[in-house]
């Protein structure tokens, strides 16, 4: 018979030497093959940073005042408005299609002022920035189909810079205000 010492194997041992090594290299592996994510944000070119800069007067006519309160309001010269007017009152007043003396007197000469509460949304504030961008984009896109005839992501650089000297995009975001949820008109 066999004895019961015999009949027990002895379990065999696992060499756990070189598992430390393996985890490590895979760590390594996966932080260097990773894409990590970043927040973009605003992609806005600010101006060049001068330490005197030049006041320059700008007539009141040439300025679209667009302002926004913590309730998240919005209040376009005076008046409230919704977020969805808010392009094709940008586009009137740069065009000045009827050549108003309440308009911008020239295309490169308007200018939007916007003003937000402390209070206000993030949302509502993208909202009303990317309305206002895409005044811009809708003018451009007019204009290179009237010029040039194609689209204006189809144009050459030096077409578009003149596209964009015809209307450049001049907006002009003032410091927060803390009125709370009262807009002034």
């Amino acid at each position: 018979m066999m004895n019961r010492r015999n009949s027990r194997r002895a379990s065999p041992a696992i060499n756990a030497g070189s598992t430390a090594d393996i985890a490590f290299l895979m760590l390594i592996f996966f932080l260097v093959t990773t894409e990590i994510l970043e927040d973009q944000g605003i992609l806005v070119r600010l101006p060049i940073w001068e330490s005197h800069p030049i006041e320059e007067q700008i007539a009141s006519r040439n300025v679209l005042t667009v302002k926004i309160n913590a309730a998240n309001q919005l209040l376009v010269e005076g008046e409230i408005t919704n977020t969805s007017a808010l392009r094709e009152a940008t586009k009137r007043f740069i065009i000045n299609p009827g050549n108003s003396i309440l308009l911008a007197s020239s295309p490169t000469k308007a200018v939007v002022s916007i003003q937000n509460d402390r209070g206000t949304e993030y949302t509502t504030y993208l909202a009303v920035y990317n309305e206002l961008v895409g005044a811009y984009n809708e003018l451009w896109e007019e204009l290179s189909q009237a010029n040039f005839g194609q689209p204006y992501e189809e144009l050459s650089k030096a077409q578009r810079k003149s596209i964009r000297a015809e209307i450049p995009m001049v907006v002009s975001e003032a410091d927060p205000t803390e009125h709370g949820d009262m807009i002034d008109t």
